[in-house]
């Protein structure tokens, strides 16, 4: 939406109107995406996603457009403005992932599967510590997440038996792959030396 619709729309957001605010959003939500995806890496996607910024930037400004706090020249304005607060706030959420990022390895499939029933008892044990581990740090509600990805499915195979979205299943992974790595270098720290 651009031009004139969106022009008229500016004298209302300017009045606190949520209705205009709601249609500036889905107006912009998609450019707004577009931003923050063309400056995510592989690794940023496990964590969030550009849905998670733009929600997060609008749901601070609407109080903002609500109270009518802030005034646009015109259309030109109001999309810097809402493309810088969206970079900032994409920079913070960097910022607060960078150290998590640098210290992380993923679990691997490996890491996740069963390990097959000919396999050496000492490799059975290893695996099954390994998964009593993963479950400890992970949420109830992701056991069956985890469960199927044990099972070797692909992340699309587990987003549709599971409902969720496959960078959902991603994230999910790799928090409890970043729990399960906090965990084994805390216990290694607290081991004699």
């Amino acid at each position: 939406m651009t031009g004139r619709p969106l022009d008229a729309l500016l004298a209302e957001l300017s009045s606190g109107d949520a209705g205009a605010a709601e249609k500036v959003f889905v107006a912009y939500e998609p450019y707004l995406r577009m931003v923050v995806r063309r400056q995510l890496s592989e690794g940023l996607r496990a964590k969030f996603d550009s849905v998670d910024i733009v929600q997060s930037v609008w749901a601070d400004l609407l109080d903002h457009f609500r109270e009518a706090k802030y005034r646009f020249r015109d259309a030109d304005h109001l999309r810097a403005f809402l493309v810088r607060v969206t970079r900032n706030r994409f920079i913070d959420r960097l910022r607060q992932h960078r150290s998590q990022l640098e210290h992380e390895r993923p679990l691997s499939t490996s890491d996740l599967e069963a390990s097959s029933p000919g396999g050496r008892a000492s490799e059975i044990v290893l695996a099954d510590e390994l998964w009593d581990q993963i479950l400890e740090v992970c949420p109830p509600a992701h056991y069956e997440l985890l469960r199927l990805k044990r099972q070797g499915l692909s992340l699309a195979e587990i987003a549709d038996r599971t409902g969720l979205h496959a960078s959902s299943v991603r994230r999910v992974l790799y928090e409890v792959a970043r729990r399960l790595a906090r965990k084994q270098a805390a216990a290694g720290d607290q081991r004699p030396g």
